[in-house]
């Protein structure tokens, strides 16, 4: 520091510049993708080979669907009408179900019906697991507070439900906006 400038003149300056550069710093992180998040852009799963449909809240896999995915289905369809419930789902698999489920147990209790999982897993472990991007039959959707499937295109998911007065795994045909989530896939699927 120059003599001739005070130490109080410098702080100042310093507490001036650092005001100015915070705050573009600021917006230049935020554009920047999350790593907790995903931070990815939401790419939908390209159509399957065939879609599923959804007949009184279950859906039916399509005829040309391999058997690992009619399994997942069939696994999806064993919580429809289950409730929601924080932590649920997440006891090593039995042939007994759970009172209700989370997300992440939805998503892992399915996956194990298809065998891609022995045991099952939190949401955030999900931005890892897998191949990475879509898949063609299923994808899952993570970030660190969320997750669901989207399998023969329909969607399994224990949030934005179809109907919204009733709690739990729920399938669905619309897709919902992912631009946070990471999308994963089993390999081959």
């Amino acid at each position: 520091m120059p003599p001739f400038v005070s130490l109080k003149s410098f702080r100042c300056a310093a507490l001036a510049l650092v005001c100015l550069l915070v705050p573009a710093l600021a917006g230049t992180a935020a554009a920047e993708p999350s790593p907790t998040s995903g931070g990815a852009t939401f790419e939908p799963p390209p159509p399957p080979p065939a879609k599923a449909t959804v007949v009184n809240g279950k859906a039916i896999a399509p005829a040309n669907a391999p058997s690992r995915v009619r399994r997942v289905i069939e696994a999806g369809n064993r919580l429809i009408g289950k409730p929601y419930i924080y932590g649920g789902g997440h006891k090593p698999f039995s042939s007994r179900l759970d009172r209700g489920y989370d997300c992440s147990g939805t998503a892992s209790y399915a996956l194990f019906g298809g065998r891609f999982l022995r045991l099952p897993m939190p949401s955030g472990s999900f931005m890892t697991w897998g191949q990475t991007g879509p898949g063609t039959w299923i994808t899952t959707y993570a970030h660190s507070g969320h997750m669901y499937l989207v399998v023969a295109g329909l969607r399994l998911d224990t949030g934005m439900r179809d109907d919204p007065t009733s709690t739990g795994p729920a399938w669905s045909k619309r897709l919902r906006p992912a631009d946070a989530y990471v999308a994963r896939h089993p390999r081959g699927y």
